[in-house]
Parts: C-alpha cells; sequence; structure tokens
C-alpha cells in the first residue's frame, strides 16, 4: 500500500531535504520517525528537494507498507515524536503506482523579503531595506514567461536531462513591510528560484536593466546572472496532484 504524507517543516537546522552522510535533513528524521512509530522499517520518497536552510509550508513524500495504517493515530503518533520543527499534516492512500514526485503537476514557492529590520522574524526572512522599484521587478518577472530554458539560474554541474520549465506563475506583491515572490511552474532546477529573486532584486536596485534580465536568460551562463538570495527567506508552499491520485477514505 503507497500513502502520500503532507508535511510542513522549518528548514533552519537541516541541511535541506535529501538524505546525506553525517548531517541532519528532513528525509532522514521522517524515515526515522516512520520507521519507529509504524514499527516497520520504511523509506519515503520527496516530491523533490529543498536546499539547507529552505522551508517548507507542503512537502509531499510517499512511503510503502505492507499493510493499511490507522491515518488519524499515525498523524498523531508521528507528531508527538518528530521535533517540533517539522510536522505532518496529513496522511492518505494513493494508488500504488502513484510517484510523489513525478506525478505533481506544479510546484509554488514564496520568497520572503523584509523591508525592515525585524528582530522576530529575521531568522525566517531576507532583510533588505535599500530602495527598490518593485513595478520594475514584476516587469522582470513578466520576462519569464518567453522562456523555458533557465539555465542560467541553474545550480552548475546539476546532473539534469533538460534545463526547461514551464512557467505558470510570476508575481512580486507588496504586504506592509515585506516583499514577497510568487513562482509557479511544473518543475523547479536546484537554486532556480533564490538565483532568479538574487537577479530581480538587482533589477529592482537599478543595479541592472530589464534588458540585462532578459539576456542573461538568453546567455544560459549561471555566471552572468546575479548572487542567490539567502535560503532562509525561501518557502515551498504547494505542490498540486491529481485528485484522481488518492483513494477514497472508507467510511
Amino acid at each position: 500500500m503507497r500513502y502520500f504524507i503532507d508535511l510542513s517543516y522549518n528548514g533552519r537546522a537541516y541541511h535541506g531535504w535529501q538524505i546525506q552522510p553525517d548531517v541532519s535533513t528532513v528525509q532522514a528524521a521522517l524515515n526515522h520517525a516512520l520507521s519507529t512509530v509504524l514499527r516497520t522499517p520504511l523509506e519515503c520518497m520527496g516530491a523533490g528537494r529543498t536546499d539547507t536552510g529552505v522551508h517548507a509550508q507542503q512537502m509531499v513524500a510517499h512511503f510503502d507498507i505492507d499493510t493499511p495504517i490507522d491515518v488519524k493515530d499515525s498523524v498523531y503518533k508521528l507528531n508527538v515524536y518528530l521535533p517540533k520543527d517539522i510536522h505532518i499534516n496529513t496522511i492518505k492512500e494513493v494508488h500504488p503506482e502513484i510517484h510523489a514526485r513525478f506525478d505533481a503537476l506544479s510546484r509554488t514557492y514564496i520568497y520572503k523579503i523584509s523591508r525592515t529590520k525585524d528582530a522576530f522574524n529575521y531568522q525566517n526572512a531576507h532583510t533588505y531595506t535599500l530602495p527598490l522599484d518593485v513595478d520594475l521587478m514584476n516587469e522582470a518577472a513578466k520576462i519569464l514567461f518567453d522562456f523555458t530554458d533557465f539555465q542560467c539560474f541553474s545550480k552548475v554541474k546539476t546532473d539534469v536531462k533538460t534545463y526547461d520549465c514551464k512557467i505558470m506563475e510570476a508575481l512580486w506583491e507588496v504586504d506592509q513591510n515585506s516583499l514577497n515572490f510568487k513562482i509557479k511552474a511544473d518543475r523547479f532546477l536546484r537554486n532556480m528560484v533564490r538565483a532568479i529573486v538574487g537577479t530581480m532584486i538587482e533589477v529592482g536596485a537599478k543595479k541592472r536593466t530589464l534588458e540585462e534580465f532578459r539576456k542573461i536568460i538568453r546567455s544560459k551562463n549561471r555566471s552572468n546572472a546575479g548572487t542567490s538570495a539567502p535560503a532562509k527567506g525561501l518557502y515551498l508552499i504547494n505542490i498540486d496532484y491529481s485528485k484522481s491520485i488518492y483513494i477514497d477514505e472508507k467510511p
């Protein structure tokens, strides 16, 4: 039987989602909790991987188990067992051929910038208090829709077959003392959102023009783009799937 587990986490204490030797990762913590609570060795497969320090309001992973589980009881016990910075939202049974990564229709990220010094939120947003032209940044966001190849915003030496991504939404929004960038696509490259944000900040600071932003994408060269924005401001907020993947809960 295959189950989807929907979880949230604060990435500050972790070296990203994916298991790595000798460091703390969210996937390792979740595997250990699942194996302990459900009393059988289990491994989960995530819908993607977030980098060191990146947060998730919604991450999805699947795991397989031979016998049915009590979903509500499992959610409760996992949340008791897991550290405070990882929270299980739901567990749902899916059809056994469904894959958390390959059957995802889209992912949505938000990057949070604090426009003022904030003694309480500085660890969970990028503080940038210098002037920014948000209208220019939104014009840069529109340029993203003209392209599909985003190699210029990808971490170098990444093992991918294609740098193509379909951007579905890209928008900067002002919320009181915060500036948030929302971006939705069918897939993302490693470091892509942070590299886009870092380059757009340079556009908003009028260090680069819109035409230069367009040329950066055309160049397909990471060294031409801006410095990646800090990880602490990045949140994976949504992963979309078809409703048909779920097996209806029994009454």
